[in-house]
């Protein structure tokens, strides 16, 4: 039986993080992708940099900066920065069921770095790959051509860097986090810069808010109760927030963002969703039978 610390854990990565996808699309009325994503990042990062030098947490080494590094590349620039180009002319919604996709392409990579299918990772694939097409045959994913690639780009970038952080040289715990933020909202605002990406002269104070939400209730918040699931449950546990996401992106989307809910992307969920069951399901009944011997 899960304690209560545990429980609210789980709420919170199911409820912060469904939403920081509208939080996103709000900030994006008064800041570009790049600038906003890397001062989130860099403001995070400083904070609990500060907070873990307080502490007395160690120091990571060069080399662990430089993995820490290689890895905010895909995490932080390819994944976050390029979801927040693809919201630019893609809703919040639809934008949470495609990367409720992420495992089918965790699962791609896997099989990259020589891992053989199982018959129940075969058909999680045939299944969310249905979901992504009935989603991109929608109208809009048809509108917005640049916001597809650059999501698909986004969730392969952020996939990749899942996996070989497994391979990677790593600070341990929150000091990883904190260095991944700060040299990956370092890099997005350099890019930010050669892009000339203008500073906003006005901010609207939703757009205000939803970035401060980004900063201590996304970056601190939800990812410290996420490490905490990864420590203390198993992963088939801390990794249900894919199921919870789309359809609380989509809820507080269409409720706080005005934002219409395709027929399509209905289908997905469902599609998406049972993919993911699939996967999960084979997953827990592979380890009780190895458990078992």
């Amino acid at each position: 039986m899960l304690s209560p610390r545990l429980v609210l854990c789980l709420l919170i990565t199911y409820l912060v993080w469904g939403t920081t996808y509208l939080a996103i699309r709000f900030t994006l009325e008064s800041f570009p992708p790049f600038l906003m994503m890397g001062s989130r990042f860099v403001c995070a990062g400083l904070l609990l940099a500060l907070w873990l030098r307080y502490r007395g947490a160690a120091m990571p080494t060069l080399r662990q900066l430089r993995n820490c590094a290689v890895l905010a590349g895909f995490l932080l620039v390819g994944g976050m920065g390029l979801t927040a180009v693809a919201e630019q002319t893609i809703s919040s919604g639809a934008t949470t069921v495609m990367i409720g996709a992420m495992p089918i392409f965790g699962l791609f990579w896997g099989f990259c770095f020589g891992g053989r299918p199982r018959w129940y990772e075969g058909l999680a694939i045939a299944l969310g790959s249905l979901g992504i097409l009935l989603l991109t045959g929608g109208a809009e994913f048809r509108a917005s051509a640049t916001g597809v690639v650059a999501l698909l780009t986004a969730i392969a970038s952020w996939s990749f860097g899942s996996q070989i952080a497994r391979h990677l040289d790593l600070p341990r715990g929150a000091v990883a986090f904190a260095a991944e933020m700060l040299l990956g909202g370092a890099i997005l605002l350099a890019i930010s810069a050669a892009l000339g990406e203008p500073w906003p002269r006005t901010v609207s104070s939703q757009a205000w808010w939803a970035w401060v939400y980004l900063v201590v209730a996304g970056s601190l918040v939800a990812f410290s109760a996420y490490m905490y699931l990864v420590a203390n449950v198993s992963p088939t546990i801390s990794s249900s927030y894919v199921y919870v996401n789309p359809p609380v992106a989509l809820a507080v989307g269409a409720w706080l963002g005005s934002e219409q809910i395709a027929p399509q992307t209905l289908g997905a969920v469902a599609l998406i969703l049972g993919a993911l069951a699939v996967l999960s399901l084979g997953t827990w009944r592979g380890a009780r039978a190895v458990a078992a011997t």
